[in-house]
């Protein structure tokens, strides 16, 4: 709204808007103006006295509050934001119809500039995210919705595993908390226990999404959290393929977030919770067992380290091959050949086995038809290869090809750590040879993906 009227960028932030709704802080009359003009309200309904300064009513028009109609109509409103839905009252928050709202605008956002724009997680962003999984949290550890209801929340969920590799991660966030919160909602009230039951599914399996897409955007307690919001909901299944999915995918955050032994001691928990039942996460937590030993060892490291990586891949193998066809079709809530051959290129890769390691990423990459992420970082690994057999220029090549078909809206975090990472050692390993310095620029042109510096 600042920005229609051609007022410079106002400094509201979640910090401000907490001490006002704390009463610690007052708004001036300018902000105050344009608080009850988003909100569509009088001062009252916001704790302030009245009136506002614009002299005239805020109201939705045709809203009717204490018997009587609005006389002047408030601000022309975007028909397309008839699909946020109005709160008239901030008690109204307690649903989470704000949070919702905030994604909603996101998505707004996202459509205006066409499918490849680049919208950075914001901070506002975070804290709908965080509100959401707060209110998850907070229904599973206190609680009619219909059987066709909850069809239609497992297929979306479904749906956006499938769609996890090729949309940008703003829009699949956005989506994936829009149904989480409904189906938080449901929760909030009493319900049959199989339906119960169906619910903590649906809601572990979409925080853990939703976990997975946080790691994409460089959030490490992000992440965190959300994973152990699906822990609580799967805990209340008593499902041991889904509690050892949720840890198998959780690992995945020290193993590229963090510290690589905390990845190492979660894949070995994940591997006891599926215990002897074929599962997606019997084959993922050897695999990430695997590349946690591969970072913790050198390129060509000890062959203790060596040997027991190739151990762990030899498990996984063999629980692959006990999976259904269903859950080597899932690329999020299964596990896919692709994804093995992938990760096993990756493991030899950092291991310094580079020869067996170009041969399963090459047969890796033919396997994937589509799916823009986990190309992208197949590449990087083959970069590697060629960097660790001496060839600089090839492993530049082949990183700025990687990084070159990737749309803006893609390149989170995860892509352009992994792609500094091969600057880096380029760098290291051959100097400041022809092309790295416009490698370099490129990176630094790309959007930032991390959250704003703004607390939440």
């Amino acid at each position: 709204m600042f920005e229609r009227d051609g007022k410079p960028m106002p400094g509201i932030g979640e910090t401000l808007l907490s001490a006002y709704e704390s009463g610690l802080k007052r708004p001036g009359p300018e902000y105050l103006h344009y608080l009850c003009s988003v909100y569509r309200v009088e001062p009252a309904a916001l704790g302030f006295e009245g009136p506002c300064i614009c002299g005239h009513g805020h109201r939705m028009p045709g809203v009717v509050r204490g018997g009587q109609q609005d006389a002047e109509p408030g601000p022309p409103i975007d028909p397309r934001e008839l699909w946020i839905k109005p709160l008239s009252d901030p008690s109204t928050t307690d649903g989470g119809e704000e949070d919702e709202n905030v994604l909603r605008r996101t998505l707004l956002q996202i459509m205006a500039g066409g499918a490849g724009a680049a919208v950075p997680l914001t901070a506002p962003v975070l804290g709908a995210a965080d509100g959401i999984r707060r209110r998850m949290d907070d229904t599973l550890v206190s609680s009619t919705v219909s059987p066709a209801m909850l069809d239609h929340w497992e297929e979306a969920a479904t749906s956006f595993g499938k769609q996890y590799m090729n949309t940008p991660p703003m829009r699949q966030l956005c989506d994936v908390l829009l149904e989480f919160s409904q189906v938080r909602q449901a929760l909030d009230r009493h319900q049959p226990i199989d339906l119960q039951e169906r619910l903590c599914i649906l809601a572990a399996r979409l925080s853990g999404l939703a976990g997975i897409i946080m790691i994409d955007f460089g959030d490490q307690r992000m992440s965190r959290s959300f994973f152990r919001t699906a822990r609580l909901a799967a805990d209340e299944t008593g499902d041991r393929a889904l509690r050892a999915w949720v840890t198998a995918r959780e690992a995945l955050v020290p193993l590229f977030l963090g510290d690589p032994r905390d990845a190492l001691t979660l894949a070995k928990k994940s591997r006891d919770l599926a215990g002897q039942t074929p599962c997606a996460a019997k084959a993922m937590a050897p695999v990430v067992e695997a590349r946690a030993l591969s970072m913790l060892a050198n390129a060509g490291g000890k062959k203790d380290v060596v040997d027991q990586a190739k151990r762990a891949l030899s498990r996984a193998r063999a629980a692959f091959a006990q999976m259904t066809p269903a859950q080597q079709e899932d690329t999020v809530f299964g596990y896919t050949e692709r994804q093995l051959y992938f990760h096993q290129g990756d493991t030899l890769a950092r291991l310094g086995q580079t020869i067996e390691a170009d041969l399963i990423l090459e047969q890796a990459l033919e396997k994937y038809e589509g799916d823009l992420l986990d190309q992208t970082l197949i590449r990087f690994d083959r970069a590697h290869c060629r960097l660790l057999e001496g060839d600089g220029d090839e492993a530049l090549r082949l990183g700025m090809e990687a990084v070159r078909q990737v749309g803006e809206g893609f390149r989170t975090d995860i892509i352009l750590r992994r792609a500094n990472e091969l600057v880096r050692a380029i760098h290291a390993r051959c100097g400041d040879i022809a092309g790295l310095q416009t490698f370099r620029d490129v990176l630094a042109s790309s959007p930032p993906t991390t959250p704003a510096a703004e607390p939440v």
